[in-house]
C-alpha cells in the first residue's frame, strides 16, 4: 500500500529526474533511477520537505475527519495512538479510516462500523 502511494505520487510529478525515496524499498513501476534511503527525511533535504508537508495535510484531513467522526479525538491527536483515542476505539469501535493491521485493532474483536467481525492475528 505504501509502496503502491509512493510509485502514483512519483508518477502524477510527470518530471523525469532521479527519484529519491525514504525507507528500504524502491516503489515497483517506477521508470527513472529510484534510490531508497532509510532516515531520507534526515539526510535528504528534499524528503524532509516531503515529510514536512505530508504530515501537514495529514493534520488538516484528520481535523476535517475529526469532525465527520466525532469523539475519536483526531482534532487534537492527528491519527496518533494517544490513551484517549485508544479509549474511543474500544467504545465506538473502529471506522473506515482506522487501519485494521493496526495493532490495537487487529488484536482485539472489534465492531467495525456496526458491524462485529474476528480477526485474525
Amino acid at each position: 500500500m505504501t509502496l503502491d502511494a509512493m510509485r502514483r505520487a512519483i508518477l502524477r510529478l510527470e518530471i523525469d529526474a532521479p527519484v529519491q525515496v525514504d525507507g528500504l524499498d524502491v516503489p515497483p513501476g517506477v521508470p527513472w533511477p529510484c534510490i531508497a534511503v532509510v532516515k531520507g527525511d534526515a539526510s535528504v533535504p528534499q524528503i524532509a520537505a516531503a515529510s514536512i508537508i505530508a504530515k501537514e495535510a495529514r493534520d488538516k484531513l484528520m481535523v476535517r475527519l475529526a469532525v465527520r467522526y466525532p469523539g475519536y479525538g483526531w482534532e487534537t491527536n492527528v491519527g496518533y495512538g494517544t490513551p484517549e483515542h485508544l479509549a474511543a476505539i474500544e467504545r465506538l469501535g473502529p471506522n473506515s479510516h482506522h487501519r485494521m493491521s493496526w495493532a490495537p485493532i487487529s488484536q482485539r474483536n472489534l465492531s467495525f462500523e456496526n458491524e462485529t467481525f474476528e480477526i485474525e492475528v
